[in-house]
């Protein structure tokens, strides 16, 4: 690592105001990066429609002195640019709105601001010495803006994958040509770029696999993790009490919903009507219309409540007061960010998981009760076996070893190490490692 003060250009439509998980992790690099030598530009959107903002990681931002660069879009969240925050459709809305998107844009509704981030991203590079240029997605509008940077500017390129492109499970491709245009435009980013990232091995090992000319040197896993700091402020003590608290942090789609979980809650109280009060989940999120109206015909109100979208800080208290933490991932590509945050608040988790990578971190966590998310059986059995720990004061937490793996600093500095591969010796060079 060399003394020497180097710049990243970090490309990434999603960025604080905005909320939700898809922030996360381009903040906390931002944050932290420049503890190992690297400080960040990020170029953005500017003001636009959202599920949902929180001021609180704005102000994290401002507080940081994070330089950040906004320019206008004409993607489709342009529409609700006046509705702050938009409202979550129901599932059947969501679904509808994601396959109009994908069938008319390509590679999503964001590619509006590709013309005007790469004016943008010009301007930048004009005006300051940028050393590495960074571009995460989704939106894989993000990488095209990345990889015409380096056409333009030979500045190396990496990329970051937070979910997989070709295999990311919420992504439609209505008809062979779709398929067809987005495997070439991803063999075209992933050839002109200069290095990858990862969040989740499942992604390493699909592209190394699709792409012959990669090696496993070309492609690095920076998982996702959690910020120590936000977890410094002391939980606030809850009085002593008989329910165990079980949190669900996030917003549900798809297959990530709340429906087995709530059967068997109610499947559990309906067979030991004297356990009635013995539960207080609490999900934090973006409500959807369609959860409420599940939890009311399942006659749960007492049991289960909707918190709406939260600050990020409010978020982690709830982590940190909780008794037991719920996940629910019905698929082993994506590598949702609030898990890491999980393991980071200590607390025992009850995961509705798919077998795969993700099943055995959480098995390797010694915190993990991991079922099958479509197995109300299971998760009944689950629920009663936590209750029981509870009450005998049994419940588990991971070591201090295992949570380490994941803080956001040592990340990063994963992270820094990957850009100090694409630099010469001298300050400024630029090399093509391994002629990937």
């Amino acid at each position: 690592m060399t003394d020497a003060k180097r710049h990243v250009l970090i490309i990434a439509y999603y960025f604080p105001p905005m909320g939700m998980g898809g922030v996360q992790r381009t903040l906390k690099f931002a944050k932290y990066l420049p503890a190992f030598g690297w400080h960040p530009v990020i170029l953005t959107v500017g003001e636009t429609g959202y599920f949902a903002f929180d001021e609180s990681l704005m102000k994290e931002v401002e507080e940081l002195g994070i330089e950040v660069v906004r320019t206008d879009s004409f993607d489709m969240n342009r529409v609700f640019k006046s509705r702050k925050p938009v409202k979550m459709p129901g599932e059947s809305m969501r679904r509808t709105l994601q396959f109009l998107g994908d069938l008319f844009f390509i590679p999503d509704t964001k590619i509006g601001w590709k013309r005007k981030a790469v004016k943008a991203a010009m301007e930048i590079v004009k005006t300051r010495h940028i050393d590495a240029v960074l571009a995460t997605a989704p939106p894989q509008t993000d990488f095209l803006i990345g990889l015409e940077l380096k056409r333009r500017t030979n500045i190396p390129l990496v990329l970051d994958y937070r979910d997989s492109w070709l295999e990311y499970p919420f992504k439609y491709f209505p008809t062979p040509y779709h398929r067809w245009r987005h495997r070439r435009l991803e063999r075209k980013v992933v050839r002109g770029c200069d290095r990858i990232i990862v969040t989740h091995r499942r992604v390493k090992e699909n592209i190394v696999k699709r792409y012959p000319f990669l090696t496993y040197n070309d492609v690095t896993i920076v998982s996702q993790g959690f910020d120590r700091e936000d977890f410094n402020d002391a939980p606030v003590q809850r009085p002593p009490s008989h329910k165990m608290r079980i949190v669900h942090a996030g917003t549900f789609y798809g297959g990530r919903n709340p429906r087995v979980f709530l059967q068997a809650l109610h499947r559990v109280l309906r067979d030991s009507p004297a356990l009635r009060g013995r539960f207080e989940v609490n999900l934090a999120g973006a409500p959807r219309k369609e959860d409420q109206a599940l939890t009311a015909k399942l006659g749960l109100q007492n049991e289960v409540n909707f918190l709406g979208y939260l600050e990020h800080r409010v978020c982690v208290r709830h982590l940190q007061e909780a008794d037991v933490l719920w996940f629910v991932l019905d698929n082993d590509l994506q590598s949702p960010g609030k898990l890491y945050e999980y393991f980071g608040a200590g607390k025992p988790i009850l995961a509705s998981v798919a077998d795969g990578y993700t099943r055995q971190l959480l098995q390797e966590s010694g915190v993990g009760i991991c079922v099958p998310p479509d197995d109300v059986e299971a998760h009944v059995e689950a629920l009663k076996g936590l209750l029981a720990r509870f009450e005998r004061k049994e419940l588990p937490a991971p070591s201090n070893t295992f949570i380490e793996r994941f803080d956001r600093r040592a990340l990063s500095g994963e992270l820094a190490r990957v850009l100090e591969t694409l630099m010469d010796i001298d300050r400024g060079a630029f090399v093509k490692v391994n002629g990937s």
